[in-house]
């Protein structure tokens, strides 16, 4: 209860709260430069998913072929030339997109001798409706000069040559040497990345142990078109959003958790 004091001297009062309990026990300090150790969580194991046997994978790709036993690209192109110069230009961007662009490019420029008297001002003015195209023309004239004065005006034959090439990269490759020349190589795109990793087909962090793991597991007499049937999978089907399970080719064998059948 407060205390009423009067002042001898002013004649006035003034009030003294009554002592307070004394505080809690400060916590004893931790020694200069120890840092407080976090509050430990238990972490929760997820357990990877089962491998895909050789005969589900099988399984698998029989049934895309059966499908579709002949899958096409869907970028437009005249040659090969003109199929590296699509590839260098879908980047970031979508095939529809480029073939609206490439149809009255390559109707004027079809081999990188006509490319390159065209010039980058007026490539430029033909793809300015894709994403990046000022870089893009850039990179599509230097190509064209490259591929005359190195590769007779050839698309080279080989992954190492093509990667060389201005705006060309490992994926621009594989398609290249796929579509154009037959090899089996696996071209990993956002929709075969996504593919991969979701099925549980072929798991990996990156693009390159995405396409290891795919040519490891699928069987040879697959590999020439394996890449389209994922791409189109991957684009058309095992959507990025809402992928559609309940019509997918291979919802019994997906290794996903959740897949919605």
């Amino acid at each position: 209860m407060a205390k009423i004091i009067r002042s001898q001297r002013a004649g006035t009062s003034s009030v003294r709260s009554a002592p307070k309990k004394k505080a809690a026990k400060a916590a004893k300090p931790l020694p200069k430069g120890a840092a407080k150790k976090p509050a430990t969580k238990a972490v929760k194991k997820v357990a990877k998913p089962k491998p895909w046997t050789a005969a589900e994978v099988y399984e698998a790709f029989d049934r895309f072929r059966k499908a579709n036993p002949e899958p096409k690209g869907e970028l437009e192109h005249l040659n090969p030339y003109t199929l590296l110069v699509a590839v260098v230009l879908s980047a970031q961007a979508t095939d529809a997109g480029v073939n609206k662009a490439t149809r009255a490019l390559f109707a004027v420029a079809d081999t990188p001798e006509k490319m390159l008297e065209l010039g980058e001002e007026k490539v430029r003015d033909y793809i300015k409706t894709i994403g990046l195209y000022r870089n893009k023309a850039r990179n599509v004239v230097a190509l064209s000069e490259k591929l005359i004065a190195e590769f007779g005006g050839e698309v080279p034959r080989t992954r190492a040559e093509i990667e060389s090439l201005p705006g060309a990269g490992r994926k621009t490759a594989n398609v290249v040497l796929n579509m154009a020349f037959g090899e089996h190589t696996m071209a990993v795109d956002t929709h075969v990345f996504r593919v991969g990793n979701r099925s549980g087909l072929a798991p990996g962090k990156t693009p390159l142990e995405v396409e290891l793991g795919l040519e490891k597991v699928i069987p040879a007499e697959f590999m020439l078109h394996a890449h389209h049937w994922l791409i189109l999978h991957g684009r058309y089907t095992c959507l990025a959003r809402g992928p559609r399970c309940g019509v997918c080719l291979i919802n019994d064998l997906c290794r996903w958790p959740e897949k919605t059948v």
